[in-house]
């Protein structure tokens, strides 16, 4: 009998070869098996790739020591930007020039019959004068305050809104200075703040001197309102305050026109940046700021359940005998 004859499937060889010649593995499709650190490094994107997917679709409650902080640093950047853009005098009166006449050319040039007509009755417009002062921050605020205690989830978001909505209204200051109706030449507009001494007012007064009396366009009363009014409205549960919520930024317009503050045009305005600002955040979290879990996500995990030993000892014994 001769020697066993030794049978070779075909490509035995290069399998042999792939097993036997070269450091680096093959995996069974042909492609190459990748070494530790890159696995680990692919492991490391999946997970960050993972964490900006959840937080997009449930923001985390910020620490209120970085909110409070972030919210105190945007607007003093805000106040310095703002009063940093030249007061180009000129510019502004023919601007506002061209937004009279654009309104009249409407129809709708409204801002100088109703700023006479409630300069008439003192204590209504003295109260416009307060409220044009003051409660432009003190709403807000109250309204970031709520959202972060009863609303965490969707803090993020509406503040995202919120600082995205004063972003672009930088930019409206910046390139279109613009004279309110109290200031524009031939006008015959009242400056309710001058003539009834009211205090509080950046728009008139010594304060004039330190503020850039020329940032009307965009109207941020409307923006910062109804940026207050939409999240009540959405959010609260009882009709009466839902009912305030939208009340409020109506309320905000007769007041700006009342004062003479802002033309009815700038309020167009203000609205414009807010539907950008609203725009950005769905870009970002992929749903409405208002339609987010109203907690987040890690917050309603549910915990591992843990009971003492002893409890389940006499199972035990139980099952043994």
């Amino acid at each position: 009998m001769g020697e066993p004859t030794e049978t070779t499937q075909p490509g035995a060889e290069h399998v042999e070869q792939d097993h036997t010649g070269g450091s680096e593995p093959v995996a069974p499709g042909g492609g190459r098996i990748p070494d530790g650190a890159t696995r680990a490094a692919q492991s490391r994107s999946a997970a960050l790739r993972g964490r900006i997917r959840d937080q997009r679709r449930s923001p985390a409650r910020p620490r209120i020591w970085f909110e409070l902080a972030l919210i105190g640093i945007s607007y003093w950047v805000y106040s310095l930007v703002r009063n940093a853009v030249p007061e180009q005098a000129s510019i502004a009166q023919k601007h506002a020039t061209w937004i009279w006449d654009f309104e009249q050319s409407l129809g709708f040039a409204v801002e100088r019959s109703v700023n006479h007509a409630v300069d008439k009755i003192s204590w209504l417009i003295v109260g416009m004068n307060y409220y044009y002062a003051t409660l432009h921050f003190i709403v807000t605020i109250g309204v970031l305050v709520w959202l972060y205690r009863r609303h965490p989830g969707r803090y993020v978001a509406a503040r995202t809104v919120l600082f995205v909505t004063t972003g672009i209204a930088l930019v409206g200051f910046y390139f279109f200075p613009l004279a309110p109706p109290r200031l524009m030449t031939g006008g015959n507009f009242v400056d309710t703040v001058l003539v009834h001494h009211t205090w509080g007012s950046m728009a008139s007064g010594p304060a004039r001197h330190v503020s850039n009396q020329f940032a009307a366009m965009p109207s941020m009363h409307i923006g910062w309102s109804l940026w207050c009014g939409l999240a009540i409205f959405f959010l609260a549960r009882a009709a009466w305050v839902r009912t305030l919520g939208l009340l409020y930024p109506v309320v905000t317009l007769v007041v700006i026109v009342s004062t003479a503050n802002h033309f009815w045009m700038d309020a167009v305005g203000g609205v414009a940046c807010l539907a950008v600002g609203f725009v950005a955040a769905r870009l970002i979290y992929h749903v409405w700021a208002y339609q987010l879990p109203r907690v987040p996500a890690r917050e309603t995990a549910e915990q591992p359940i843990t009971v003492p030993e002893q409890w389940s000892a006499p199972a035990v014994s139980a099952g043994r005998r």
